[in-house]
């Protein structure tokens, strides 16, 4: 997957890449809300070589923003002539994100729900991978609807639990008690929590 990057979507994931840099540094004025707020590069590795593993099922991301990590999934997806549904509640990174699959030309690899993640995810069943990337008090309600839809060995990932830990304690000790996962925190990019459905 990684030796063989469609050149349009390296072009749209160097581009996101400079402009978090950029927002990070402070070389762009912006509202911490409108930034991106994106994964690193490690972690789309990361994430695309678990998507690449899950088993069939449908595959879920929670927090579109821009759509970086959404390419990195959609490189998983090509490789196993799959698609993924994101979701994204914020206008302007719903434009933002169009134009990233437009532009990396992942739109038949990729579903974008606008709107509030809540209204539709119960009706998603036979889950095998879900990302989990939003604002951090949506993540235990998100959690507690993901995991009884996901199908045996499913794949829940959730980014920023080492950055957000206080944050997230709660979610993170939820997961590790909860005899439905498997669940382990792994030290890269600002820590991703992988719970493996059992």
């Amino acid at each position: 997957m990684f030796h063989n990057i469609p050149a349009a979507i390296l072009e749209q994931m160097n581009y996101l890449e400079n402009r978090d840099k950029e927002e990070m540094s402070g070389q762009i004025n912006i509202k911490h809300f409108d930034k991106l707020r994106q994964i690193p590069p490690e972690t789309g590795r990361f994430i695309s070589l678990l998507a690449a593993s899950s088993p069939n099922g449908q595959w879920l991301e929670i927090g579109t923003s821009a759509g970086y990590s959404t390419l990195w999934l959609a490189l998983a997806c090509m490789y196993l002539k799959t698609k993924i549904t994101t979701f994204e509640l914020d206008q302007q990174k719903i434009k933002l994100a169009t134009n990233t699959f437009a532009s990396a030309q992942v739109e038949q690899y990729v579903e974008l729900v606008p709107g509030n993640v809540f209204d539709p995810l119960p009706s998603y069943k036979d889950l095998s991978l879900c990302f989990l990337d939003t604002e951090k008090e949506l993540y235990a309600d998100c959690y507690d609807i993901v995991i009884p839809n996901m199908v045996a060995g499913g794949i829940l990932l959730a980014d920023n639990v080492i950055s957000h830990q206080a944050d997230l304690q709660p979610m993170i000790d939820r997961a590790m008690g909860d005899n439905r996962v498997d669940a382990l925190v792994i030290p890269i990019g600002q820590g991703v929590l992988l719970c493996k459905k059992l």
